[in-house]
């Protein structure tokens, strides 16, 4: 049996025995937080636990390394989105501590590409158009400074209201220890 049939196989009988009752909420934020985190498989559940946040409680926006590279890209977009429609007051950026990210080579991912059927050519393309597949695949020296960047560049968006506090924090993915970056509180 493949993964996907596993999967689906498990939500029959979810649906059947009526669990998802224990999940039932609104789309709004009981807390009214919007968090930015890392898709790091160690946070999954840790990093709502870790500040005694169940379902219902915030809304959760995740990418690889909680990293903001385009003030208009989608995670800016979805920030936007959780304080004007999901009556989100407050932005909590959250990185941690051995985080891919860091360590991130782009050469090697390229190469990985290559591997699984990206031509030199496809790539080459990519860079005459003016997209840099290295630039993008960049990754941060700091979880300290990459937290502080994405937190700057919420605070300083022209289109988030100056009333709408922006905290940083990084976690350890091993204990759930929180370390404060920035208060956004002025």
């Amino acid at each position: 049996m493949t993964l996907l049939h596993d999967v689906l196989a498990y939500n029959e009988q979810f649906v059947k025995e009526k669990q998802y009752e224990a999940y039932t909420t609104t789309k709004f934020p009981d807390k009214r937080l919007v968090v930015l985190t890392c898709m790091d498989t160690r946070l999954v559940e840790l990093v709502t636990k870790a500040m005694n946040m169940r379902n219902g409680d915030i809304k959760i926006v995740r990418n690889a390394g909680a990293m903001i590279n385009h003030p208009f890209g989608s995670i800016m977009r979805s920030l936007l989105v959780a304080v004007y429609e999901l009556q989100a007051d407050e932005i909590l950026v959250i990185g941690h501590h051995d985080c891919g990210m860091s360590a991130l080579q782009p050469e090697s991912i390229i190469e990985k590409m290559k591997e699984r059927g990206i031509t030199e050519e496809t790539l080459k393309t990519l860079q005459y158009s003016g997209f840099e597949p290295k630039k993008w695949l960049q990754g941060f020296d700091s979880v300290e400074e990459n937290v502080r960047h994405s937190v700057s560049m919420v605070e300083n968006h022209p289109l988030l209201p100056n009333d709408v506090p922006v905290h940083g924090l990084i976690i350890d993915p091993d204990t759930g220890k929180l370390d404060l970056v920035t208060s956004g509180y002025k």
